[in-house]
């Protein structure tokens, strides 16, 4: 019997709840590290559209360049703008045939100044696009008339003044706009063009070519008071929100936007 006993509490000691559990083997530390390399992000795909628009424009083909340009211009493309920008004004200031473009036969009692208001226009473009000078036409002679439905969009953040035909983009100029953003916000619509411009600086009123004569070659009034968009003499403040409250312009841009925007084209300025 005792050695029954023995036998039992032997067993009970290898087997039972009061036994060390066994060691847990330590890690290997001799395993290879493995690193995951995220994929590649593929590269944007490349527009080959541009290229191929200057292009067509290069070999002539001018309507083809342009409307390739346009769907480009839609997105923003800053490159295809600009291109844009200087193919719609070399296509409105010269006799190339544009799908806006109408050729008229002048007939007895016509004008230059009837004409541009029937075709809402002006008289400068059809001058420029007919190299007419003065204001004389004969009846019988043909003319080639720039049908546009110009608008005008500045943006006082990017100082930039964008102007759209039928809704499309034209053209992009770099402008400077008001210190402190005082050039007013809204939409108005330009009643007064001037070429020379006075400036009315209070009651003393400043002639054209006065060095203290800020508005460069060309005025176009705002229809509210004291507001315009103007050329300037200060080269350096374009890009800048420097102004008293209008929009300045380069002369030469002005100039252009003298010649293509007639009396109650809507100007929306915007932050």
């Amino acid at each position: 019997m005792k050695s029954i006993l023995v036998l039992i509490l032997a067993t009970l000691s290898l087997t039972g709840c009061n036994r060390a559990p066994a060691p847990v083997p330590a890690p290997a530390t001799n395993q290879p590290v493995v690193v995951v390399t995220p994929a590649p992000v593929p590269a944007p795909p490349v527009d080959d559209r541009l290229p191929e628009a200057l292009k067509l424009k290069e070999s002539g083909k001018l309507p083809e360049a342009r409307a390739l340009l346009q769907e480009l211009a839609t997105n923003d493309n800053a490159q295809a703008s600009a291109a844009l920008g200087e193919m719609n004004t070399q296509i409105i200031f010269t006799a190339l045939p544009a799908p806006e473009k109408i050729d008229y036969t002048i007939q007895v009692g016509d004008t230059l100044g009837k004409l541009a208001s029937r075709y809402g226009t002006t008289m400068d473009l059809i001058r420029k696009e007919n190299h007419i000078t003065g204001d004389k036409i004969r009846v019988g002679d043909r003319l080639r008339i720039y049908q546009g439905k110009f608008a005008v969009e500045v943006s006082k953040t990017a100082n930039t003044l964008t102007v759209t035909d039928a809704g499309k983009f034209f053209k992009r100029y770099r402008v400077g706009t008001g210190q402190f953003s005082k050039t007013p916000v809204g939409t108005f619509k330009i009643t007064v063009r001037q070429e020379k411009p006075d400036w009315h600086r209070g009651d003393k009123i400043v002639p054209f070519g006065d060095p203290e004569n800020i508005l460069g070659t060309h005025w176009l009034g705002l229809d509210v008071r004291g507001y315009g968009i103007h050329g300037t003499w200060e080269t350096n403040s374009i890009g800048k929100q420097s102004s008293a409250g209008c929009i300045r312009m380069l002369n030469d841009d002005v100039g252009e936007l003298f010649t293509i925007l007639p009396v109650g084209t809507p100007v929306t300025i915007h932050d």
